[in-house]
C-alpha cells in the first residue's frame, strides 16, 4: 500500500509569508529610492539657485516716484520712493533676483485694467510683503511675508489694478491694513 505524500499545511502559509515579505522590501526599497531621489533633487535645486545667484545681475533700484500709505481719513501712515512697473516686460521681472531692499523703497506695479491679478515669488529671493489694490487706490488684499522663490500662487481676490511690493514685514511695523489707500506720484 502507498502513503499518501503528507500535506504540509503551513506550506501555502510559508508561501504567502514569503510573498509578503518581498512586497514589504520593495515597497521599503521605492520609499528609499524615492526619498534619497527627492534629496539629490532638492540638492540640485539649491545648486542651480546658487549658481543662479551668481551668474545673474542684481537689479539696481531706480527710483521713478513716491508712494504714500495712507488711512481712510488720508492720514499719512508712511512714505516710499518707487520703482514702477506699468509694462509686461517690467511686471514680469518684477522683484527678481534682488538680494536686498531697504524699508523705504518698493515697486508698485499699473496694470492696463482692474481684473484679478496673481502674484508668485519665483526667483525672487527676498521676502515680500505684496498688496494688491483697487481702481480707486483701496488696499484690497495683503500677503505678507510672501516665501522667496516659491511658485506658490498668492491671488488678489477680486478686481485691482495696482500692486505694491515692500519688503516683508512692513505692513506690520507701519500698521497697514486691508482698506486703507494709497496715493503715487511720478517723476
Amino acid at each position: 500500500m502507498t502513503e499518501k505524500p503528507k500535506v504540509n499545511k503551513n506550506g501555502n502559509n510559508n508561501y504567502f509569508k514569503y510573498i509578503l515579505i518581498v512586497l514589504i522590501v520593495v515597497i521599503a526599497a521605492y520609499f528609499v529610492f524615492n526619498y534619497f531621489n527627492d534629496k539629490k533633487e532638492n540638492n540640485f535645486k539649491v545648486k542651480n539657485n546658487e549658481e543662479l545667484l551668481n551668474n545673474v545681475k542684481e537689479p539696481q533700484f531706480v527710483k521713478q516716484g513716491e508712494l504714500e500709505f495712507l488711512k481712510k481719513d488720508s492720514k499719512v501712515i508712511s512714505k516710499i520712493d518707487i520703482e514702477i512697473a506699468d509694462n509686461e516686460a517690467k511686471t514680469i521681472q518684477g522683484m527678481m533676483y534682488r538680494k536686498s531692499m531697504e524699508e523705504n523703497r518698493g515697486m508698485l506695479f499699473i496694470f492696463p485694467k482692474a481684473e484679478e491679478h496673481s502674484f508668485w515669488m519665483k526667483n525672487t529671493l527676498i521676502s515680500l510683503d505684496i498688496l494688491f489694490v483697487d481702481a480707486n487706490k483701496k488696499i484690497i488684499k495683503i500677503h505678507k511675508k510672501a516665501t522667496p522663490l516659491s511658485t506658490k500662487s498668492l491671488p488678489s481676490g477680486a478686481p485691482t489694478l495696482y500692486v505694491v511690493e515692500v519688503i516683508a514685514g512692513y505692513t506690520d511695523k507701519f500698521g497697514i491694513n486691508e482698506g486703507d489707500m494709497i496715493n503715487f506720484t511720478r517723476q
